[in-house]
């Protein structure tokens, strides 16, 4: 391994015991900061004894069931059963910054995270030059040239990443390192979006998005950003080449590619349009990213700006959780969902995937001997499942399932299927904000004029939501994000789950549980998925934690910086560096001019165009339009930014 690798682990991103091993043996490392380093170090009190399919049932609940034979059925993994106590929830603390399900070997074996214009060295390095005074936005310099479009990154030009580093800190919050034998790999971890340092104090702040996260600009950057062309408007992978087909050898053919080149380039131009603190999560070849949303997740089901997490463990909590590392941290998974999702063969699918594979021995070779699934096979570290990450398979796998995308479920060997991610669930809802500066006498008058606007008509409840899903031709917002899940109808098993205390690996006969769902309950899932023909919709999002979450709507397309004149919509903010202001923001999403003003901002740029990035919808105005003065919208906006708690004593996390 090279020296720029070395200096990857000395500088900071691994421990210096593990750097003295480095080509010689294996080890990992990943930052956890200290409840010290931390903003929000206080939390909801455990008061939920166990989860079970969504139910909240508490201690005192809990102990009359624990009485009868019934009861005890009642709790039991069996049934769906997830026990919460302290071990639980600092198990989810430690998955959350920690766990990557194997993310690692994609990231950096595929896609090439590590091989394109940003390196391990120039990462390292610009961690070093902080000395300590940490950042919400790592500069790193280009390692070389790469062109993105029309425009060209050059050697030692530096590079907003938004990547995290406390104060005091020499380690990137959500990255987590690994050397096997002097083959460097980097993995992300869920705090790599829903972890923030605070600007002012340096200090992580659990729970909050991090909102300049550039996440397509990486991938961008990456040696083989078609590996993430599905996620992505990118119709040059449909086109044949002009010349013979390409093929695997001299005795038989392969899958016909397009060009490799043509696709590459039109991925990277998709994914960088991508706006700061956003990321695609839906695989539905449409570039539609939406904003990283918080985990200030308790009572705010169901989850996913469509709301399409919303049954099973904690309320779809637990899906969302599976489906960042499931479904899109890992694309080698849906080649066999191919045929349906894209019209594509399997191998083909997998041809455009690995055929610019950053590792050799990943790489598919046209003219070789192999084919793509071959290759997968003879290099996949998890050959009992598909894909490369660490799943549990359902045997109706690929089919889509209500509960996961396509039947797998990430779980770490030694412990049962799916446990971190429902660990992770319990230390979620236990977040909240860090308390915020308010006066009392603006935020009551603001609350008054939040009853007067009729806001608590929809965002009613402890967490300020109603937990609807909203058609989206009512909310008006930009639709394509709304029907991402529709094509996933054509393969629909009912929603199941394995006993939550089935081992990993699995056995030979593990048990299934069935996730009831009927009635209004079937009627708002089809709807946010897109199906039983509906044209899809967007949830009523909980209110929590505004201050920490600006821009809004879930295309980011509400977004004011501090010069409301100017800074205006993501063209005037998130794509020049500039932070939106959350006041500014929010007076924006509720007055009509300012919107326009917006949308306009929006309607001008081309970046903005191609991410389908509108700042459209939710015409509900509190306005001097609608009878609201100014004073009074400012106090409204105070009231809102003021949210920090659950509103409403419930039942809680």
């Amino acid at each position: 391994m090279g020296w720029p690798r070395r200096i990857l682990i000395t500088a900071g991103l691994a421990t210096a015991a593990a750097g003295v091993t480095l080509g010689v043996g294996r080890f990992s490392y990943a930052p956890m900061p200290d409840r010290a380093d931390l903003l929000n170090p206080d939390r909801y009190p455990i008061e939920t004894a166990f989860d079970v399919l969504g139910r909240r049932v508490s201690r005192a609940e809990a102990d009359g069931l624990n009485a009868t034979d019934e009861g005890r059925r009642t709790l039991s993994p069996g049934r769906g059963a997830v026990a919460i106590d302290p071990a639980m929830v600092e198990r989810g603390r430690q998955a959350f910054y920690q766990e990557t399900f194997g993310n690692e070997v994609f990231l950096t074996d595929v896609m090439g995270m590590l091989d394109g214009g940003l390196t391990p060295a120039e990462v390292a390095l610009a961690v070093a030059r902080l000395g300590g005074a940490g950042t919400t936005n790592l500069q790193v310099a280009m390692a070389r040239d790469v062109r993105v479009g029309d425009r060209v990154y050059r050697k030692g030009e530096l590079v907003p990443t938004g990547l995290d580093v406390p104060k005091g800190g020499a380690f990137i919050i959500g990255i987590k390192t690994f050397s096997d034998r002097g083959h460097l790999r980097m993995g992300i971890t869920c705090a790599l979006c829903h972890a923030a340092v605070d600007p002012g104090t340096g200090k992580v702040v659990e729970g909050a998005p991090n909102t300049d996260l550039n996440a397509g600009l990486l991938m961008a950057l990456a040696k083989n950003s078609s590996a993430y062309f599905m996620h992505a408007s990118v119709p040059e992978a449909d086109a044949r080449p002009s010349a013979d087909p390409q093929h695997t050898g001299s005795t038989r053919s392969g899958p016909t590619l397009p060009d490799a080149a043509a696709v590459e380039a039109a991925t990277k131009v998709q994914v960088a349009s991508w706006p700061p603190g956003s990321f695609d999560s839906s695989a539905d070849r449409v570039t539609n990213p939406t904003s990283i949303p918080s985990s200030f997740s308790a009572h705010g089901e169901p989850y996913s700006w469509s709301g399409r997490e919303a049954v099973g463990p904690f309320a779809g909590l637990s899906s969302l959780n599976n489906n960042v590392h499931a479904a899109n941290s890992d694309t080698t998974q849906l080649a066999a969902a191919a045929p349906w999702l894209f019209g594509m063969d399997p191998e083909t699918y997998l041809g455009i995937v690995l055929r610019r594979a950053a590792t050799e021995t990943f790489r598919y070779r046209p003219d070789g001997a192999a084919t793509p699934s071959e290759v997968l096979r003879r290099v996949d570290p998890t050959p009992a499942s598909p894909g490369l990450n660490s799943y549990a398979v359902l045997p109706t796998y690929p089919a889509t399932n209500y509960v996961t995308d396509n039947g797998l479920f990430t779980s770490v060997p030694g412990e049962p299927v799916n446990h971190a991610n429902n660990a992770m669930s319990a230390f979620q809802n236990l977040l909240h904000p860090p308390a915020a500066a308010q006066d009392s006498g603006t935020v009551r008058t603001g609350r008054a004029v939040f009853d007067k606007a009729g806001c608590g008509a929809c965002h009613s409840g402890p967490a300020l939501t109603n937990h609807r899903i909203v058609p989206e031709a009512e909310i008006g917002t930009e639709p394509t994000r709304a029907r991402a899940g529709a094509k996933m109808e054509a393969r629909l098993s009912p929603p199941t789950l394995f006993a939550t205390d089935t081992p990993f690996p699995l056995p030979a006969d593990p048990v299934i549980v069935p996730v009831p769902l009927a009635g209004d309950k079937l009627a708002q899932v089809q709807l946010a998925w897109g199906q039983g023909g509906t044209e899809g919709g967007y949830k009523v999002p909980n209110l929590v934690g505004l201050a920490w979450t600006a821009p809004y709507l879930h295309d980011s397309g509400v977004s004011v910086g501090p010069d409301a004149e100017h800074q205006l919509g993501v063209a005037g903010t998130l794509y020049k560096g500039v932070a939106p202001d959350p006041a500014n923001s929010l007076r924006a999403l509720v007055d009509r001019d300012l919107r326009a003003k917006v949308v306009a901002a929006n309607e001008a740029s081309d970046t903005a165009r191609t991410a389908r990035v509108t700042g459209r919808g939710h015409a509900f105005w509190a306005d001097a339009g609608s009878g609201v003065s100014g004073t009074e919208q400012t106090a409204l906006i105070a009231y809102l930014l003021s949210v920090d708690r659950l509103t409403e004593p419930a039942a809680t996390p």
